[in-house]
């Protein structure tokens, strides 16, 4: 904290807006230290509170217009690539896309504090195609709500802020080396965990062709699409039965214990 606090007086607000631009924009750069420690400078009068609340949401806005964007030009397409880049892609679209049906353009209000939708719920609102005017409203009013909450806890709690600076600077290299650490291992787990089903998936699957082969000579084969509306524009197999991952659970299977089946998801 104490390095953003001095990197925040050399270079002033420009810091503030390139940082929650470029986290807005997918850049991994953790913008809410930022908010926090220029909130905690407000309330020395080294910087503008106001000035820093409405330069971090124009930055804010811009980034997710692009997404917004994007999202109305490509669709799920544009969903596919930033939830590649999550830990979890596989229900990365399945789960937003539910989100974003069950809350509508809501969701856009209070996205920014839930982890994993930050960058996702912009494009989709694109892909939904949410009238323009719309998304800034509501997305205006997400990014307002979020960057003055996070600029006022730093003037709040500024005192506060300064001693746990304190606190990190006296455990120095030490505190790097454990959060560095942290995060690799929990990287290394997720990606082991993944190549683990990965390889137990590819044991029972079938190739498009070979159930496209399988379906013209008519036999009995139920294909379960289990995608969410999300990924509909890229196509629906003809004959599927769309459901979700949950009514695979809650719904009952009786009718299809004799069939074989084959289940299409992301």
């Amino acid at each position: 904290m104490r390095e953003v606090l001095q990197f925040l007086l050399r270079h002033g607000y420009a810091v503030v807006g390139i940082a929650v631009l470029a986290e807005q924009l997918g850049i991994p750069v953790p913008s809410v230290p930022v908010l926090l420690a220029a909130g905690a400078l407000a309330g020395t009068g080294s910087l503008s509170l106001h000035a820093c609340i409405a330069i971090a949401s124009v930055a804010a806005l811009a980034g997710d217009m692009v997404w917004f964007m994007l999202g109305r030009r490509f669709g799920s397409s544009v969903l596919r690539l930033l939830c590649r880049i999550s830990l979890e892609p596989d229900p990365c679209v399945q789960r937003t896309g539910d989100f974003y049906l069950k809350h509508g353009k809501w969701s856009l209000v209070f996205a920014k504090f839930v982890p994993g939708l930050n960058t996702v719920m912009t494009p989709l609102a694109g892909r939904f195609k949410l009238g323009i005017g719309r998304f800034l409203l509501f997305d205006g009013a997400g990014v307002l709500l979020w960057t003055s909450s996070y600029v006022c806890l730093g003037w709040l709690f500024r005192s506060e802020l300064e001693h746990l600076a304190e606190r990190l600077f006296q455990m120095g290299k030490w505190f790097t080396v454990l959060a560095i650490g942290s995060l690799a291992l929990y990287i290394a787990y997720r990606y082991v965990r993944r190549r683990q089903i990965y390889r137990e998936l590819r044991l029972a699957r079938i190739a498009p062709w070979e159930l496209k082969e399988r379906m013209e000579r008519g036999e009995d084969v139920l294909v379960i699409d289990l995608r969410g509306p999300a990924e509909w524009d890229q196509g629906v197999i003809p004959g599927a039965t769309l459901l979700s991952p949950a009514d695979l659970t809650t719904r009952p299977m009786d009718h299809i214990k004799d069939r074989e089946v084959v289940l299409y998801c992301s």
